[in-house]
Formats: C-alpha cells, sequence, structure tokens
C-alpha cells in the first residue's frame, strides 16, 4: 500500500507553477465578477460569497495536485557523483586530528 503512494508524483515544475497560478487566479476572479453580478440581481450577497466558494473549491481541485500539464518541463538535473565512504571517512578523521592538535596548543 505504500509503495502505491510512492509511485504518486508530487512535483511541479517552474513553468507549471506559474501556470497553476495563472488559472487559479483566472477562476477566482471570473468567480468573484460572475458571484458578484448575480448576488446583485437577486439582491443576496450570501450568493456572490457561495459563487467565490465555488470557485475557490474548483480552482484548488485543478491546480493543487500535481497534473500531467503543470510537469512538462523539468528541470535537467545534474548526475549524481559516486563518493567514496572510505575516503571521506578518512578525510574526517584528518580533520578532527587537526582540530585537536590546535586547541592544545
Amino acid at each position: 500500500m505504500l509503495d502505491m503512494f510512492k509511485s504518486i508524483p508530487t512535483h511541479m515544475d517552474y513553468k507549471g507553477q506559474q501556470l497553476a497560478e495563472q488559472v487559479f487566479q483566472a477562476i477566482i476572479i471570473l468567480f468573484a465578477v460572475v458571484g458578484f453580478i448575480w448576488g446583485y440581481l437577486v439582491q443576496q450577497f450570501v450568493q456572490t460569497v457561495y459563487m467565490l466558494g465555488a470557485g475557490f473549491i474548483l480552482s484548488c481541485i485543478l491546480t493543487l495536485p500535481p497534473w500531467p500539464m503543470f510537469r512538462r518541463n523539468p528541470l535537467p538535473w545534474q548526475k549524481k557523483k559516486e563518493e567514496h565512504t572510505d575516503e571521506k571517512k578518512d578525510g574526517a578523521k584528518e580533520k578532527k586530528q587537526t582540530k585537536k592538535k590546535d586547541k592544545s596548543k
């Protein structure tokens, strides 16, 4: 079951983030304007709030998950460098020894 959750992509590239932000703002503004007009016509402010809430929920559904349309421009990451653990440990030991010598002086 845990493997199923690990297979779900959780990233969004920078252009995808920009697109998600633009879609979010467009939906909120569209629903706010339409909600204001509808609320004015029926003379009930609560209708405006309902429309704005519906726009918020719709925009969250469309922009919060990392849909494939938000992952079209991945960054070209550098490949991981292989480090030898023996060399790393030896270097760390040498640094500790030189620090002890410096403190004793």
